[in-house]
């Protein structure tokens, strides 16, 4: 059933499922290659098409970069949506913080698909933004609930000036914003050194350390 309670024909419950299969086939060919060796003509054979016969399906590898982005986007901002709502739109901080390493660990290719280098000549559309305002909206929901109401210092008042990567959020007190970017900036970076195994041979364990920066953020 679609999304305007009409019934799908055969024909569209066909094209879906190609769909997603293409998708399935390009996650394979990131794991294996990286998103930057990305091919539909590949894809193609893979799946017993001519490439013409696919591109009628996805126009072109950015569309298909773009649906994957997207897909990666939303299957995280439906997880922290749910701890949200869970926690009646003033979720944990720490909550938020394990399911974004849960998501994480349990597919690093997407992780990193959305989060590390950008794919050369890749240019994400615009509307991939209002994914990302989703996550954002309750992240900083938790930390207004957090911050301390204190006087905003020289950079929480230079956030407070710039809140389009916070998804708007006017609301959301100078200290509030720092919170989330420090959040968002040391958690990132431990998951992204340990996805790409920087700590392999420190003798340490990335859980553990994570754990910390979260103590630190949220004590």
């Amino acid at each position: 059933m679609s999304t305007t309670g009409r019934t799908e024909t055969p024909r569209e419950r066909y094209r879906q499922q190609v769909r997603e299969e293409v998708k399935e086939k390009a996650w394979q060919q990131i794991a294996g290659s990286g998103a930057s060796a990305l091919s539909l003509n590949a894809i193609a054979k893979q799946m017993g098409m001519s490439g013409p016969a696919l591109y009628r399906y996805f126009a072109n590898r950015d569309e298909l970069i773009t649906e994957l982005i997207r897909d990666a986007y939303r299957s995280l901002a439906d997880a922290f949506i749910a701890v949200g709502d869970a926690a009646a739109g003033r979720p944990a901080l720490s909550a938020l913080a394990q399911v974004l390493r849960r998501w994480a660990l349990e597919d690093p290719h997407r992780y990193f698909l959305v989060y590390g280098t950008p794919v050369p000549g890749y240019h994400a559309p615009q509307d991939t933004t209002a994914i990302t305002a989703e996550i954002m909206s309750v992240l900083l929901d938790a930390c207004t609930a957090a911050a301390p109401g204190a006087r905003a210092a020289a950079f929480e008042e230079h956030l407070a000036g710039h809140r389009e990567w916070a998804g708007g959020h006017p609301d959301a007190p100078p200290s509030a914003l720092r919170l989330a970017l420090g959040f968002w900036s040391r958690l990132h970076g431990v998951l992204s050194l340990e996805l790409a195994g920087h700590f392999t041979g420190m003798g340490l364990d990335p859980a553990r350390l994570y754990a910390a920066e979260v103590d630190g953020l949220t004590r």
